[in-house]
C-alpha cells in the first residue's frame, strides 16, 4: 500500500505508526483495482465498508431505472466514499460508486467493528476522523445544492465555476469533470450547457477548453 498516503490521510490523523497498522488490520483493509467505468458499489445494496481512492477518482452517482444519471460528487485520491453507509450497515445505498478512472481502492470494513475498536488506545482517533470526514462530505453535498439551485443554466455553471475558483484561489483552473460529467453533476443537458458555455466565451465571461477555465472580469 502506499504508505505516505495513508500517513498523510485524515483517517488516520493523529496515529503513530504502529496504532495505524493495528487499526488497519482491526478494519480487515484489502485494496482492489478497477477499471474506467467499473461499479465499485451498488444502489439497493448494503455495505459495512468505507472506501479509500488510493489512485485514480470514482464517482458518486445516482441512476434511475428510465436510464438517467447525475453526479453527486467525485471523490479523488485519498479521499473517502461510502463511510456513513458503512457505519449504519443495515441503510440501503441510494447511490452508486463508479470508476471515473482506472483507480485503486482501499477498503475498511467500519460497520462490524465497531465493538473490537473500544478497547484500542486509537479509537477515540478513529470516531474523531471520521467525524472530520463526514463534515467535508456534508460541506461537498451542501456545495451542490448551491450549485443547481440557479435556475438558469448559466447562473449554474457560474455557481460552480465561482465555488471552484474560490478553492483553487485563482481565476483560471482545471475542473475535475469532462463535458457530460458536468452536465450530469449540474442537472443540466449536455446540448444546452455548452452552448451556454459558447455564448458565455462569445460575451467574454469565460475561456474554456476542455475542462481548463479561466473567468473573465
Amino acid at each position: 500500500m502506499n504508505d505516505d498516503l495513508l500517513k498523510k490521510s485524515i483517517l488516520f490523523k493523529g496515529m503513530t505508526d504502529p496504532e495505524r497498522d493495528e487499526c488497519l488490520l482491526t478494519l480487515n483493509a484489502h485494496r482492489k483495482s478497477y477499471k474506467k467505468g467499473d461499479a465499485i458499489l451498488h444502489a439497493g445494496n448494503l455495505t459495512d465498508q468505507m472506501g479509500m481512492v488510493l489512485s485514480g477518482s470514482v464517482t458518486i452517482e445516482s441512476n434511475d431505472m428510465w436510464g438517467n444519471r447525475t453526479i453527486l460528487s467525485q471523490v479523488g485520491t485519498g479521499q473517502f466514499f461510502a463511510e456513513t453507509y458503512a457505519l449504519l450497515p443495515e441503510e440501503v445505498m441510494l447511490v452508486d460508486v463508479v470508476a471515473n478512472e482506472n483507480c485503486q481502492v482501499l477498503f475498511l470494513h467500519v460497520g462490524n467493528m465497531i465493538s473490537k475498536m473500544q478497547r484500542a488506545a486509537w479509537s477515540q482517533k478513529l470516531y474523531r476522523n471520521l467525524l472530520l470526514i463526514s463534515s467535508h462530505k456534508n460541506l461537498t453535498l451542501s456545495g451542490r445544492s448551491f450549485h443547481t439551485a440557479p435556475k438558469s443554466a448559466r447562473g449554474r455553471i457560474l455557481a460552480y465555476l465561482n465555488t471552484v475558483s474560490l478553492k483553487k484561489h485563482s481565476t483560471e483552473f482545471d475542473i475535475p469533470f469532462d463535458r457530460q460529467q458536468l452536465a450530469d453533476y449540474l442537472n443540466l443537458e449536455r446540448t444546452n450547457m455548452s452552448k451556454e458555455l459558447t455564448r458565455m466565451r462569445r460575451e467574454g465571461i469565460i475561456e474554456c477548453r476542455k475542462n481548463h477555465f479561466k473567468l473573465l472580469q
